[in-house]
C-alpha cells in the first residue's frame, strides 16, 4: 500500500476528515468523468486543449476539480471527445 493510501486509511477514521473527504466526493468524480473522457478519445491534456482552443493548463486545472466549468466548457469537452453530454438530478 502506498504512503498516501496508508495515510488516508488512517484519516478516515476521524470524523472530520471523512465528512470533508465525502464532500469533495462530487468533484473527485467530475475529475473521473472528465479524465475519462479524454483518455477514451486517446488525447492528451494538450490535443484537448487544442481541440477546444484553450491551454493544456486550463485542462489541468478542469482535471483537478479545482475549477467548475460552465456548461459551454462541458459542451466543447464533449464535443471534443467525441462524447455526448448528459446533466441529471439523481435522488440522494
Amino acid at each position: 500500500m502506498t504512503k498516501v493510501a496508508e495515510l488516508h486509511e488512517k484519516w478516515s477514521q476521524e470524523p472530520e476528515y471523512r465528512e470533508a473527504y465525502d464532500r469533495l466526493g462530487p468533484a473527485f468524480e467530475f475529475s473521473r468523468c472528465l479524465i475519462e473522457a479524454r483518455t477514451r478519445a486517446e488525447l492528451t491534456q494538450a490535443e484537448l486543449a487544442e481541440r477546444m482552443k484553450t491551454t493544456q493548463s486550463v485542462i489541468a486545472r478542469l482535471e483537478s476539480g479545482r475549477n467548475r466549468p460552465s456548461t459551454r466548457t462541458l459542451e466543447k469537452i464533449a464535443q471534443a471527445t467525441g462524447t455526448r453530454l448528459r446533466i441529471s438530478f439523481d435522488p440522494a
